[in-house]
């Protein structure tokens, strides 16, 4: 940090700390910039992308570029090449959402380029449930702390699933 000649660090250069998480293009200058040439002034549009067009739209498409036209918006999304057919079909229902999401008419057209999509990585799995206890199982009947007792609950659940 800069310091000025008094010695003390100049303001504005001193970065802003909060004690809670914000969106990725507010504190960061630099996914604040890409955001930026890409159109999109508010980051939530991509980042809550899924949330808004849902999971279906959002596995085949995303949102490219945000433009000013002299009609209004126009968000361009890069959508795989045999899903832009269908996308065309739901334009009007997607711009209501966008929009709705928004709380503005921001968007008054959509346009689709064909390309690859970003790779996301893959939902985590739940661990399936694990069974009840056996009513004579010996776990049942210990007498130690909560915690052993919890473990050797567990432990008597998973060794049942081999069974």
């Amino acid at each position: 940090m800069a310091r000025s000649e008094t010695g003390k660090q100049d303001a504005a250069q001193e970065p802003v700390r909060r004690n809670r998480p914000e969106a990725v293009g507010r504190t960061n200058t630099l996914a604040g910039q890409a955001f930026a040439r890409a159109g999109f002034s508010d980051p939530t549009l991509v980042l809550r992308w899924a949330d808004i067009v849902g999971p279906d739209v959002a596995r085949v498409a995303e949102p490219y570029r945000l433009s000013e036209g002299p009609s209004g918006g126009i968000l361009t999304l890069r959508a795989e090449p045999a899903a832009s057919l269908f996308l065309q079909h739901q334009t009007r229902m997607l711009a209501e959402r966008i929009n709705a999401f928004l709380g503005r008419p921001a968007v008054a057209k959509l346009r689709f380029v064909s390309g690859a999509l970003a790779d996301r990585p893959e939902p985590r799995r739940l661990r399936p449930r694990l069974p009840d206890v056996a009513p004579g199982d010996p776990a049942t009947a210990f007498a130690g702390s909560d915690n052993l007792k919890t473990a050797l609950l567990n432990l008597a659940r998973a060794r049942r699933t081999g069974d």
